[in-house]
């Protein structure tokens, strides 16, 4: 089923705050509690809504992050990716068009820790060559 301008509304304010209360919701979009309640659950039902989750604050977020541009082997990319999910440090790997196969995004508490993660990394069986990118200054962050 296709979801309408104020369903996008409705995703739109959770995106921004989910946990903001359902007669809030209701009041903000001009409809009965019970329409928005009845909305959400079939937004979530038909897989728009995938969850609700927290994001860690600025304080609670390792100091470090990084960026990591990696070219890999033909037909070596599950073993690679095996080996990314094995490591604690990486969060997120996204298959990528281009010059590289995968990008991966790192957190770490220390630049040790980071360094020892791009190390194993760049060693990996499958892996032909890394690029780091070190975050330095956050500009924009719409809760990513």
């Amino acid at each position: 089923m296709q979801i309408d301008e104020t369903d996008k509304a409705l995703i739109a304010l959770l995106a921004d705050n989910a946990r903001m209360p359902v007669a809030d919701l209701a009041r903000r979009l001009g409809l009965a509690r019970t329409t928005v309640q009845a909305r959400i659950e079939r937004l979530v039902a038909q897989g728009h809504i995938a969850g609700f989750t927290v994001q860690r604050g600025p304080a609670l977020r390792p100091p470090l992050r990084a960026t990591v541009l990696i070219s890999i082997e033909p037909r070596s990319g599950p073993a690679v990716l095996s080996r990314l999910k094995s490591l604690p440090r990486v969060e997120t790997v996204h298959t990528t068009t281009g010059r590289v196969d995968l990008i991966a995004t790192l957190s770490a508490d220390s630049t040790e820790e980071l360094d020892r993660t791009l190390d194993l990394i760049g060693a990996a069986k499958g892996v032909n060559s890394s690029e780091s990118l070190i975050h330095l200054t956050t500009r924009i962050d719409r809760g990513a």
